[in-house]
């Protein structure tokens, strides 16, 4: 089909039509939504808590949560509770089981179908790309974008930086677009940190007061892990040997 990009082995599109083209002929799928689903993921699994992604602003979010004993997350509004602010994660319990409602990441996940799924970010770039060639050659890697007030698809730099952060440790044969998000990656790696800060995603979140947010998910490789859906839930699991 001309948009599967079924003739290359690496491949990246965005957002839910993305996932609809590429996931049925890919061994494995990576989710990228740096700011912030993808980060607030990595650092929860990582520290054995288990996420149930969901639609955002679903009333039903409070009865799934019961239904699978686990809590629900808040708006990200700098209160202590559980959010999508990464900070608001940090000190999460092991075993805690968290449904993460949002807009992006959550909502490409659930629509992926039965291919393995992995959350990518910059923090997990490199054990991401390691874990997917485990699944096999053929990687699809999705930014998840942002949304405009219309609720159509806002590319977000931050996301097309993730993809590349993943996509460069990936061999086989790329598509234009898989090639095009590592070499963005690789001419802008040298200043994630201010990037991502100045991009039109960071600067909301700063305005709204989440500079250790935006911080947090600049981070380059600090982190080992690789959390894959299964079950309703992403988890820290080892991928295939």
């Amino acid at each position: 089909m001309t948009y599967d990009q079924s003739e290359f082995e690496v491949r990246c599109e965005w957002g839910e039509q993305g996932v609809a083209q590429l996931a049925p002929l890919s061994d494995v799928v990576v989710i990228v939504d740096v700011l912030s689903f993808s980060t607030c993921v990595d650092i929860a699994t990582g520290r054995g808590a288990v996420v149930f992604p969901y639609p955002w602003k679903d009333a039903s979010a409070a009865g799934f949560a019961a239904s699978v004993g686990a809590v629900v997350a808040e708006a990200r509004s700098g209160g202590r509770g559980y959010s999508l602010s990464p900070r608001s994660l940090l000190e999460i319990p092991p075993t805690t089981r968290l449904v993460l409602p949002s807009p992006n990441g959550a909502t490409l996940t659930l629509g992926t179908g039965a291919v393995p799924i992995l959350a990518g970010c910059l923090r997990n770039a490199r054990a991401v790309a390691e874990a997917a060639r485990r699944y096999g050659r053929r990687i699809a890697v999705t930014p998840a974008g942002e949304r405009w007030q219309d609720r159509s698809l806002r590319p977000a730099l931050e996301d097309w930086l993730g993809a590349g952060a993943i996509i460069r440790h990936l061999e086989g044969h790329r598509s234009p677009e898989a090639q095009a998000a590592a070499a963005a990656f690789e001419a802008l790696q040298g200043d994630l940190a201010e990037l991502l800060r100045s991009c039109s995603s960071g600067k909301e979140l700063l305005e709204r007061g989440f500079e250790e947010d935006v911080a947090l998910a600049s981070a380059l490789d600090v982190s080992e892990c690789v959390p894959v859906f299964r079950e309703d839930a992403y988890r820290w699991e080892e991928a295939p040997a």
